[in-house]
């Protein structure tokens, strides 16, 4: 073929924010398709806070990009060219397809998805990674009991409003915690949150003591820093912490901010443990047919925060960053034609 692949490749690794010049923005040809290879047309790249550990150096639960390669994302679209069985033209599939316009792949990796069941932007949100972070992470992790306290962080985000309104579905009181009135009042009013805290102007830790007045029984942790240390400070007694992501720390160009008040878990009897989502991929079909349900049922609520453009991929990345986006941050490549 002769068509251009635009897309950006790794030039440096950050050091704080992410800036443009730390990517590469070019074009090279389409290569010819080799048996038992795809070419998928990318419609849709989730934005996901995640993507700025993959560009450090050092070891993780998955690999660093390396330099010069094409920068790791999640992606949907769909298949244009076909020389693999398993998979035919105008197929919609979902992959670590990455931030460009077309991808050549081996069918490894990849799931197809129904265009007819849910809005292809939903299969990066609530029905992709975020949505299967939250579920494994809670019910896995969290063990959430009816009548639980749970406190999410980062609670309008992709992953966070999908906790809330699962804890919701499991007969739990939800405290979200999120930045500004907007976030707050969406997370109440429109997920069904109980109570919400601005954490940008309140004292978080006063306002979880005023909220959970018996304590939290289960926190599921997206942001690190001064909110986890508010949340350690508020724990029941069997309390189980969820550590999901630590997005006020990503950027950061010091040492990792932890918790000093760690002893909480001893005197509470608490446990605190990491997830990973890739983890639990041999259940991921079983948690999405359940979610599939819960939404059928007006139970569990979406939001896609759609950006246009591949060109415009370093500066919407950083919406993340700087707590831009409410819900699930994607950005559109092409139209599905």
């Amino acid at each position: 073929m002769t068509e251009l692949n635009h897309r950006f490749t790794l030039a440096a690794r950050p050091v704080g924010m992410p800036k443009r010049s730390d990517w590469n923005y070019a074009a090279e040809p389409i290569p010819d398709l080799a048996d038992g290879q795809l070419l998928i047309k990318i419609l849709y790249v989730s934005l996901d806070p995640a993507m700025r550990g993959w560009m450090n150096e050092g070891k993780s639960y998955v690999p660093p990009i390396g330099i010069g390669e094409v920068m790791r994302a999640g992606g949907l679209g769909r298949v244009v060219q076909s020389k693999n069985p398993a998979f035919a033209v105008g197929d919609h599939v979902y992959g670590m397809l990455g931030v460009q316009q077309f991808a050549v792949n081996l069918g490894k990796g990849l799931t197809k998805v129904d265009p007819k069941l849910a809005p292809l932007p939903v299969y990066l949100g609530t029905l992709g990674m975020p949505g299967m972070t939250a579920y494994f992470g809670l019910l896995d992790i969290g063990k959430p009991k009816e009548g639980d306290t749970v406190v999410v962080s980062g609670a309008a985000g992709a992953v966070g409003m999908v906790v809330g309104q699962i804890a919701k579905i499991k007969g739990c009181r939800v405290v979200g915690i999120a930045g500004g009135q907007e976030k707050c009042q969406y997370v109440v009013r429109d997920l069904g949150f109980d109570a919400a805290i601005d954490y940008k102007a309140e004292d978080v830790r006063k306002s979880l003591h005023t909220h959970c007045p018996d304590g939290i029984n289960v926190y599921f942790d997206n942001v690190g820093g001064d909110i986890l240390e508010a949340a350690l400070a508020n724990l029941a007694r069997g309390a189980r912490i969820v550590i999901c992501g630590a997005i006020s720390q990503y950027c950061a160009t010091g040492p990792v901010k932890g918790p000093s008040n760690y002893l909480s878990l001893l005197v509470n009897r608490a446990s605190m443990t990491g997830m990973v989502v890739f983890d639990y991929a041999d259940r991921y079909a079983v948690a999405g047919r359940e979610m599939a349900g819960w939404m059928a049922a007006g139970k569990l609520k979406t939001r896609e925060h759609i950006v246009e453009g591949l060109e415009t991929f370093p500066d919407t990345l950083l919406q993340l960053f700087k707590g831009e986006n409410t819900g699930k941050l994607v950005l559109k490549i092409a139209d599905d034609k």
